[in-house]
């Protein structure tokens, strides 16, 4: 065998009888077969000496002792690089792989663009009429061909109110709160390689270290929890929104119906006084009376004029407000059927004792607390250092290869968390002062509610009979003034007094009927006791 050196010429050969030794020299282009052939020693020495140590390769020289000589080889770093490339293309392959699998796992962008017109409609046809099924209760749907009652306005108004469309991304919010707080820290890991640049070292140095923060883990369950407490504050909030709204829309719905009332019997009031006081003035002008009698009649005819005013504005403001809360357009209306509100059960002191219980809102705070006592606990297991405890793994330059266990933690010498302490603890007592002052109002008010019903079925039931008396009166007086017993002015004046009579009427009915719903709303009465307001925002037809 010939091996052909790029330097330092021909290689020698040791050749004995049976074994051929090659020197492997610096910087081998090629090899060539060759017959052995016998070298001198010395030329085997200064070969050997030519070719320091990579390798520990065995040799017989002749005229030397038999020993291990450390032979430098550019051949065995060829080997070396073609190895070390081979791992470095499957590590790249790896990694390559695992940013692919933990790239198919992200989240990708999606724009939302914001609408480019209002979501109003014109029609109640186009409202969402469907209601989920409930506890309790099946799936329906509510008629809009026909007069609505006041309680379907109040579904109605919980289905397509553009304020509680948009309230669904606090639930959101909290929802992806939730998510985060159910993920634990990503484990930390390094790595570091430091090829060999010069010196006689014969391994790369590398290193390779895995940690966890143990701290996070100890907080994790508190955490959690937290954080699932509010999601269900959150619920119970928009439950209470949703309540809110249905209330509002009953109440306007109710004002509208019983206003509609009032100017029927106000305008018929102010044509009364305008007959009345064009046959005076025409009295007057023929000197049948002066005009002391006309002036009483003009005052009362501007108050009646100012009056019809008023309640026309009032009634426009309340569809504007009732058609906002349903999500129509400001100039429909529709017929509102008349109210049929159901009485109220004979035990309220014991659903005014259960308010914690059936009011959402008080639900909401008690659950805001739950969460705000899990965050103090949080608080006190975070006074534990931090601390990260993991695994590393090395190699230096003489491939001694070793591996442990790590930690890493703070000296709790002036930060002991105390000041997350005293605020989560702080927060807590906040909401539950508040929580109190919220209880407390809300059983004030469901009291005095129930004494306002009280007063106000007494006061109506009065003006119902005395707006029944009016008009019996303005009865008779009409026959009277058939059968000429009677002047016009005297008929005119029962006439007026008895639909003043009926308008003071309606009103005692109306605001008896606010307050009826104002405390079936605070107890809870007649209302879904689960969300039904849809989830998506886009309004199906």
């Amino acid at each position: 065998m010939r091996v052909i050196l790029a330097r330092g010429g021909p290689a020698t050969i040791f050749a004995r009888k049976e074994i051929c030794y090659p020197v492997l020299a610096f910087r081998a282009c090629r090899v060539t077969s060759a017959p052995p052939v016998r070298a001198q020693a010395g030329g085997a020495r200064t070969g050997m000496a030519s070719a320091c140590a990579f390798w520990h390769w065995p040799f017989r020289v002749p005229g030397r002792a038999e020993g291990r000589f450390l032979v430098q080889s550019e051949f065995r770093r060829a080997h070396e690089r073609s190895v070390l490339g081979g791992h470095g293309l499957r590590l790249g392959a790896l990694a390559a792989g695992a940013c692919a699998m933990l790239l198919g796992g992200c989240a990708l962008y999606h724009s939302l663009p914001l609408p480019k017109r209002p979501d109003l409609v014109g029609q109640l046809s186009q409202l969402r009429t469907r209601i989920p099924a409930v506890p309790g209760e099946a799936p329906r749907t509510i008629a809009t061909d026909k007069p609505l009652a006041i309680d379907d306005i109040g579904l109605l108004a919980v289905l397509n109110d553009p304020d509680l469309r948009a309230e669904r991304g606090t639930f959101d919010v909290a929802r992806a709160g939730l998510l985060q707080a159910a993920l634990l820290p990503n484990p930390s890991g390094s790595v570091s390689h430091m090829p060999i640049l010069g010196g006689t070292d014969i391994a790369p140095a590398w290193a390779a270290s895995l940690t966890e923060d143990v701290k996070a883990i100890l907080t994790y369950h508190t955490r959690k929890k937290s954080a699932r407490f509010q999601l269900e504050q959150v619920n119970a909030d928009l439950l209470w929104q949703e309540w809110q709204v249905a209330q509002q829309a009953r109440i306007l719905a109710l004002d509208l119906y019983w206003g509609g009332l009032s100017v029927s019997l106000a305008e018929r009031q102010l044509q009364l006084l305008d007959r009345e006081v064009r046959e005076v003035q025409a009295a007057t002008q023929s000197g049948v009376l002066d005009l002391t009698a006309l002036a009483p009649l003009l005052a009362a005819q501007a108050s009646a004029a100012q009056t019809l005013a008023a309640l026309h504005l009032a009634q426009l403001q309340g569809w504007q407000q009732l058609d906002a809360v349903l999500g129509l357009q400001a100039d429909v209306h529709f017929s509102i059927a008349p109210p049929k509100l159901a009485p109220l059960p004979p035990d309220l002191g014991t659903l005014i004792a259960q308010l914690p219980q059936r009011r959402p809102d008080l639900v909401a705070l008690q659950l805001g607390y739950r969460s705000a006592d899990e965050s103090v606990r949080s608080a006190i297991i975070g006074q534990f250092p931090a601390l990260a405890a993991g695994y590393s793994w090395g190699q230096d330059t003489t491939n001694v290869r070793s591996g442990g266990p790590t930690a890493s933690f703070d000296l709790p010498l002036f930060d002991r968390n105390q000041g997350q302490v005293a605020q989560t603890r702080a927060t807590r007592l906040q909401l539950r002062e508040q929580y109190e002052a919220r209880l407390d109002a809300a059983d004030g008010a469901a009291s005095g509610l129930v004494s306002q019903i009280q007063r106000l079925r007494s006061d109506a039931q009065q003006a119902e009979h005395a707006a029944e008396a009016a008009e019996a009166q303005s009865r008779a007086a009409q026959q009277a003034y058939a059968q000429d017993a009677l002047d016009q002015r005297s008929l005119a004046d029962f006439q007026t007094a008895a639909l003043q009579r009926r308008i003071e009427a309606l009103t005692l009915e109306r605001s008896l009927g606010e307050a009826r719903i104002t405390l079936t709303v605070d107890l809870g009465l007649g209302l879904p006791q689960t969300r039904i307001a849809p989830l998506g925002t886009s309004r199906k037809l």
